[in-house]
């Protein structure tokens, strides 16, 4: 019969999607049939499935752990947030409605039904499914209709290993505190716990440990180090933005929206050994060396462009188009690049229509239908052929558009200004792909140094080495039932 196993944790960012992606690895190393599994996920950075949907990117690199193509079920419910208080709901990767936080508790019982069918679907198709858990199940407050921790383990009957974070500091409270905090039945679905991104030698922590085993009468599956490798694979958590850096060379500038979406399209650039790659943050100007500013995907398009206004970049964009400088607009980007986006039925919220930033001659209009499909591409400029994927709504056309981007399908896809210096597509994940990289950085006299997915695979086998290494996996896979 199929077993489960499910990481929850003590908080959020305590590196639950690592463990699962490496522990996903780990297995499929044992010759297990293994699939992830995360019942709901709060993330704007979300990935295409091959069935025509979409999940959250923590997901799809667990697939890729798994070597399997992404699909719904893996991730059943999606929030995507439009603002501080609203999110739009995907439901098995369809979007069904947008509803604030305060009415989400209402509608999450109604959700179980589907989490459960997508969750008994794997099951169904492999000998293992490894579950993540999301916040995390001591905010006892959201207990009721919960379809993200305990509710979900209870429901399923999924046995949980709950793992802290020692990074942020106060681990033996964060773990003895859960217990302390959750109602029996829960407790009883814990089989043990771990403790995450340990700096320095473990074995400093020995006693704090077994204080831990002490309180709780747990099981104690180890103490994992800090994964130093972690920069190298997708992120979906906005709060890891942090982790962008890169080489020397061309200095591309990436400006850190407050709904930025899709932000892993900037990792293989991050990675490239020519590229000086800034993410830049609220109060920041853009600098007056940069090459090529990106604006990137946003989950709330005009909400971005008043944030962007808000920290004078449209000013800063103005000056470095008078030097010279190149911009990319990258969905969300591309719509603010153009001089309007109307959103007369206020589908991302309030009806209106805003001015864009003025710099492509074409204009957005947002519309009910979602885009979402995986495209084989060619570069207009360079010819070089990519795979990318659209995940959007909105129609954008005007007279830059008879200029595009690339091709899609013999179709003309995104725009290009008159002197060549501003683009916008609608393509995200092209950086990705190593041919197209390369030809996009050439034209800025740039090369490129990397081979992205090969950097990827490593780092997922890495990561497996790294569990194996540190971890109880053996009795953490003889806990799943």
């Amino acid at each position: 019969m199929t077993k489960a196993l499910m990481i929850q944790g003590c908080g959020s960012n305590v590196g639950k999607s690592m463990l699962v992606a490496g522990l996903c690895r780990a297995a499929l190393r044992r010759g297990v049939s293994v699939a992830p599994f995360k019942p709901q996920n709060m993330s704007n950075n979300a990935a295409v499935t091959a069935d025509g949907g979409e999940i959250g990117r923590a997901q799809a690199l667990q697939a890729m752990a798994c070597r399997l193509p992404a699909h719904t079920d893996m991730n059943p419910v999606l929030l995507k947030p439009e603002s501080d208080m609203g999110s739009q709901v995907v439901v098995q990767g369809r979007r069904i409605a947008t509803v604030k936080a305060r009415d989400y508790a209402a509608l999450k019982p109604k959700l179980l039904e589907a989490v459960l069918e997508s969750f008994g679907r794997l099951k169904a198709s492999h000998d293992l499914v490894i579950v993540e858990g999301a916040g995390s199940p001591a905010e006892v407050n959201l207990r009721a209709g919960d379809i993200a921790n305990m509710g979900f383990a209870c429901a399923a009957d999924v046995p949980v290993i709950l793992a802290g974070d020692i990074d942020r500091g106060g681990v033996i409270a964060q773990v003895v505190g859960t217990q302390a905090v959750m109602d029996a039945r829960d407790n009883a679905m814990v089989a043990g716990f771990l403790v995450n991104k340990f700096r320095g030698d473990p074995r400093l922590f020995d006693d704090g440990y077994a204080m831990i085993e002490a309180r709780t009468g747990w099981k104690g599956f180890g103490v994992a180090p800090w994964f130093d490798g972690a920069w190298r694979l997708p992120a979906e958590d906005a709060q890891d933005l942090g982790r962008t850096g890169g080489g020397e060379g061309l200095h591309v500038v990436c400006l850190a929206l407050s709904r930025i979406a899709n932000f892993d399209d900037m990792d293989p650039l991050m990675q490239e050994p020519g590229v000086r790659l800034t993410m830049l943050r609220a109060g920041q100007a853009i600098p007056g060396d940069a090459d090529v500013v990106i604006v990137p995907g946003s989950k709330s398009t005009r909400g971005d462009l008043a944030y962007l206004r808000a920290q004078g970049w449209d000013v800063d964009l103005l000056a470095h188009r008078r030097r010279g400088g190149h911009v990319l607009g990258i969905c969300g980007g591309f719509q603010m690049l153009g001089a309007e986006v109307s959103d007369p039925e206020g589908i991302e919220g309030a009806a209106g229509a805003d001015p864009g930033l003025g710099l492509l001659d074409v204009a957005t209009v947002m519309t009910g239908d979602k885009r979402l499909t995986e495209v084989e591409a060619a570069h207009a400029a360079t010819g070089a052929g990519f795979r990318g994927y659209e995940i959007h709504i909105g129609r954008t056309d005007g007279p830059d558009r008879a200029r595009p981007f690339a091709h899609v399908d013999g179709r003309p896809e995104g725009a290009v200004s008159a002197d060549g210096k501003v683009e916008g597509s609608y393509l995200h994940g092209m950086f990705r792909d190593d041919g197209f990289r390369a030809a996009w950085l050439g034209r800025f006299g740039a090369a490129s140094g990397l081979s992205y997915d090969d950097g990827v695979e490593a780092a997922l086998e890495a990561l497996a080495d790294h569990v194996e290494a540190h971890l109880d996996v053996a009795g953490m896979l003889a806990a799943a039932r």
